[in-house]
C-alpha cells in the first residue's frame, strides 16, 4: 500500500473524485471525522512536521461544505440518540469532533462551524480545567529537542535517559518519539519537572518557551484552552468530551496513573461545565497507544463510547469503545479527503492488508 500510495493520491483519487465515484458510495451506518485544529491566519508554518495535523482555514471551510454538499453532518447529540438506539441517522452520516482543546478551536474553529450551521464534539484535557497558560506536555518536548544544543552522549535528566542528539531534525525526532513514550510511564508533576530540567541542559533559557504563549498566532496556534476559554466553547453549543488528564501514551501507564486519566477527567469537566460527558477520545489512539486495558477502563468509568484514531467507516462490527475515526491532516488534497471521508481508502487498504 505503501509503494502505491503516491500514485493513489496523484492519479487515481483526483480522477475518481472528477468522477463523483466517492461520493455516491453509500457507507453505513455513520463515518466519524477527526481534526486537531485550525492555523491561524497569518500563521507562518516553520515546521511541516509539527503542523501536520492542522489544517488552514480555508481546506477547514471547503471541507465543511463539501460534507453539507454530498452527506448529512448531524450533531453530537444525533448520534448519542443513535448510539442509544433511540433514532435512526441519515445514509450517509458524518460526525465532526476534534481533538487536544487548542485555543483555535474556539478562536477559528467554532466561528466557521457557527457559520456553517454545524456543531462538533470536541475533545479537551484536564489542562482546560485549570486556568494557567499551557502547551500539550509532548508538544513543549518536541519544540525543546528542535531548538536545543547538540549532545554528543546521551544525558540522565530526572532518571530518565536522554539519548544524544544531533543536528539533523529526522535524529531528533527520533529521540522525541523515544522520551515520548518514557515521559508517559510518569505523573504529571515528574513529567513537569523533567522538561523544566531538560530545559536548562540543553541550554535554553527559562523562559524559552514563552514566545508561543505571548505572541497572538503562536498563542492561537499553541496554548490550551482554560476553563473560562472551555466553558465559551460549551457555551457556544459544542459538545464537550475527555481526552485524559494529560494525553499521555495510555498503554504506556501502570493501571492506577491510567485507570486515573480516564475517571479523572471525565469528573473534572462535568463538574466544571455542569454538563454530561458521555465520551472519550484516546490519546494518539493508535494500537501502539491504547488498548483492551483502557477500553476496558472507559466502560467502567461510565463513558458512553470512546473514539480511536484509525479506521473510517464505522460498521456494526465496531464495539462501541473502539468507534473508528478518519483522521484529517494537511496534506490532504480534496479527493484524498473525501476518499478517507467516503470509507474508499480504508476498504482499498484493508484489502491490501
Amino acid at each position: 500500500m505503501r509503494l502505491v500510495s503516491p500514485i493513489l493520491h496523484r492519479v487515481i483519487y483526483p480522477l475518481l473524485g472528477s468522477m463523483g465515484y466517492f461520493h455516491s458510495r453509500a457507507p453505513a451506518p455513520v463515518t466519524v471525522i477527526t481534526y486537531h485544529g485550525v492555523l491561524p491566519s497569518g500563521y507562518t508554518t516553520e515546521d511541516a512536521f509539527l503542523d501536520n495535523t492542522l489544517v488552514t482555514e480555508e481546506s477547514f471551510r471547503s471541507q465543511l461544505r463539501l460534507l453539507k454538499k454530498h452527506y448529512n453532518v448531524v450533531s453530537p447529540d444525533e448520534f448519542l440518540l443513535w448510539l442509544r438506539k433511540s433514532q435512526e441517522l441519515p445514509e450517509k452520516a458524518i460526525l465532526l469532533t476534534c481533538d487536544d482543546g487548542l485555543l483555535n478551536h474556539l478562536s477559528v474553529m467554532v466561528p466557521i462551524l457557527q457559520q456553517e450551521k454545524l456543531k462538533c464534539l470536541l475533545f479537551v484535557t484536564g489542562s482546560s480545567l485549570g486556568n494557567t497558560r499551557e502547551m500539550l506536555w509532548y508538544v513543549e518536548l518536541y519544540l525543546l529537542l528542535m531548538q536545543a544544543q547538540a549532545q554528543d552522549e546521551p544525558l540522565l535528566v530526572q532518571g530518565i535517559v536522554v539519548p544524544k542528539i544531533s543536528d539533523g531534525a529526522g535524529q531528533r525526532r527520533s529521540v522525541w518519539l523515544s522520551l515520548l513514550k518514557s515521559l508517559s510511564h510518569c505523573d504529571v508533576a515528574a513529567r513537569s519537572c523533567f522538561l523544566e530540567d531538560a530545559a536548562a541542559r540543553f541550554g535554553l533559557q527559562p523562559s524559552w518557551k514563552m514566545r508561543y504563549l505571548d505572541d497572538p498566532l503562536l498563542r492561537d496556534r499553541f496554548q490550551l484552552l482554560r476553563l473560562p476559554e472551555l466553558k465559551q466553547l460549551a457555551d457556544a453549543g459544542m459538545t464537550i468530551g475527555a481526552h485524559t488528564l494529560s494525553h499521555p501514551v495510555l498503554a504506556a501507564q501502570s493501571l492506577e496513573l491510567a485507570s486515573a486519566e480516564i475517571t479523572e477527567c471525565r469528573k473534572g469537566l462535568e463538574q466544571s461545565l455542569g454538563r454530561e460527558v458521555w465520551a472519550i477520545a484516546y490519546p494518539f489512539g493508535d494500537p501502539g497507544s491504547v488498548g483492551a486495558r483502557e477500553f476496558k477502563l472507559a466502560e467502567e468509568s461510565g463513558y458512553e463510547c470512546g473514539f480511536v484514531n484509525v479506521g473510517g467507516v464505522l460498521n456494526a462490527a465496531a464495539a462501541r469503545f473502539t468507534l473508528p475515526r478518519v483522521h484529517v491532516t494537511a496534506e490532504m488534497s480534496p479527493s484524498v479527503y473525501e476518499a478517507h471521508v467516503s470509507g474508499f481508502h480504508d476498504a482499498l487498504r484493508s484489502r491490501f492488508a
